[in-house]
This record gives C-alpha cells, structure tokens and sequence, in this order.
C-alpha cells in the first residue's frame, strides 16, 4: 500500500520527533502527515519547539501508531525541504480547527522522506 492510501485509511497516534543544533531532542504528538503527488509530505505547524528546531536542524522522525492491537505502525525518516507561512492551503489542509486558529501564524512544513521501516522491526 502506498504511503498516501495508508495515511487515508489508517486511524491511529503520530509522535514528531525533531532535535535542535545541538542535539537536544523533542518529541509531539502530530496528526497524520498531508502526503502529495509528487511523494513528499506535510505538517501544520505553529511556532512552537518541533518548528524552531527544524529551523536550525531539518532531520525529524515521524512514528505513527496505529490504533488497536499490537504494535504496528510506521516509522519516517525525513528531511525538511520548504515552508509556507499561512498559507491558504493550510486552511484547505485542516483537519480540525482549534479555539485561537483565527490570528495564530501557522507553518505548512514539507519534508522528503529519507527512509521507512516498520514500528516495530520482526526478529530485532
């Protein structure tokens, strides 16, 4: 199944991991990535920590969790390629809206994707 199918269908929790210059790491909760045509993927972003570290450190891990039994998921290696700054198309995108959206700057992140592996890796 190919990544943009698996993210429509699949139901479950994404953790954003993303490091500083310095190596200091952070992790947050995230929605499914928006994922494009031409294969690259997306995140809305609010000035928050995951986005000042991609601003000094591009690489970020994503590991969504899907929901039910076990441990089955994905884990995405990334790289950050570009940004768009309240966009329109961040409004197209959303999924949800939150109290507070209306003035709020928010980010639409692109990322390559650099590597894939399951959640959990069998016989590791």
């Amino acid at each position: 199944m190919d990544i943009d199918t698996y993210f429509k269908q699949t139901e479950g929790t994404g953790v954003l991991s993303t490091a500083d210059s310095s190596g200091k790491v952070d992790a947050a909760i995230y929605a499914r990535p928006h994922v494009f045509e031409d294969g690259t993927l997306a995140f809305i972003m609010r000035d928050r920590l995951s986005y000042a570290n991609l601003r000094s450190n591009p690489h970020a891990a994503y590991l969504f969790i899907e929901d039910g039994r076990g441990y089955r998921g994905k884990r995405l290696f990334l790289t950050k390629i570009r940004e768009e700054k309240n966009s329109p198309l961040i409004a197209e995108l959303s999924r949800r809206r939150s109290a507070g959206d209306g003035n709020a700057t928010r980010y639409l992140v692109y990322f390559r994707v650099d590597g894939e592996a399951p959640l959990v890796t069998p016989g590791k």
